[in-house]
């Protein structure tokens, strides 16, 4: 884990925590999963308004696009839930499945009306067999982190080091070796998460009020344990993350899914090349080991 110091005048805040860094971006119905690769038949609703002078032809078939529209959007989100998701400490793990996009490979028709009560508006009802797809990671932002070397002695600092190849939001967050994970960055006193591309950047920031320190948790105290960094980069402005709030840091439990969930269905509304990953994975070793 890790001990965060914070320094506030005369008044020094102690928590003890462990960290991992986040450089942070009408419901169809799924009738059925499986199939090969993953394909999953999707039923959606489509509408589109046109005008006295529209030709209905072209109207239905802005109906029928947004209809398949609606078919990719849900098909995507019912791949993203299918991943099992079992506690908050899968945070560590490659986000690989929320990068999942989708192609039609096959649509019924099932109706195609024009609304009773406007005639101008047409809605189109229709089955799709949806295909995941999985861009190429080159694709996405690149991130590099560095603590400067892979164990640290219970009691000695810490500091990060990382480096984006574009204008992003950063995220800090820390998983300690019981699964528990604190979100470090943002906080508080540091709310500001934006980095610039290309500039090589370190957390705590020279100057901060805070102070990282590798803390091995007791059961870990005669033996070593590891914990693990993660980066997170997105050129989205802001990503919502629900959490108990513990002084100026937001704690997660280890036992639920609610930072895991909410990331996942969040990175997947946003376009793969607009956010990228790093993990880490460093050990802390017992002050008096050799």
């Amino acid at each position: 884990m890790i001990n965060v110091a914070v320094n506030l005048g005369r008044c020094v805040i102690a928590a003890a925590f462990m960290f991992v860094l986040l450089l942070l971006c009408d419901r169809a119905t799924a009738e059925q999963a499986g199939g090969e690769g993953g394909q999953i038949w999707v039923e959606a609703v489509g509408e589109a308004a046109g005008s006295d002078y529209d030709p209905p032809k072209e109207v239905m078939e802005r109906a029928r696009a947004d209809a398949k529209r609606r078919a990719l959007e849900e098909a995507v989100g019912t791949f993203v839930r299918s991943h099992t998701l079992v506690s908050n400490a899968q945070l560590a793990e490659e986000f690989t499945f929320a990068r999942v996009r989708g192609r039609i490979e096959r649509v019924s028709t099932i109706s195609e009306e024009r609304d009773r009560n406007d005639p101008n508006l047409y809605r189109v009802r229709l089955k799709a067999l949806v295909r995941p797809l999985y861009p190429e990671e080159d694709k996405s932002l690149h991130i590099r982190v560095d603590l400067g070397k892979n164990t640290f002695r219970s009691g000695e600092e810490i500091r990060i080091h990382y480096q984006v190849d574009s204008d992003c939001y950063i995220y800090i967050f820390s998983i300690a070796a019981d699964n528990s994970v604190t979100l470090l960055f943002p906080n508080s006193l540091l709310p500001d998460n934006f980095v610039r591309a290309n500039i090589g950047q370190v957390f705590p920031p020279k100057g901060a009020a805070i102070k990282l320190q590798a803390i091995s948790l007791p059961r870990f105290a005669d033996r070593p344990s590891q914990e693990r960094i993660k980066v997170i980069a997105t050129r989205v402005p802001e990503i919502i993350l629900h959490g108990f709030q513990e002084g100026i840091f937001r704690v997660y439990d280890a036992a639920s899914t609610g930072l895991v969930g909410d990331l996942a269905r969040k990175l997947s509304q946003i376009d793969p090349a607009d956010w990228g990953e790093a993990v880490r994975l460093y050990t802390i070793a017992p002050a008096d080991s050799k």
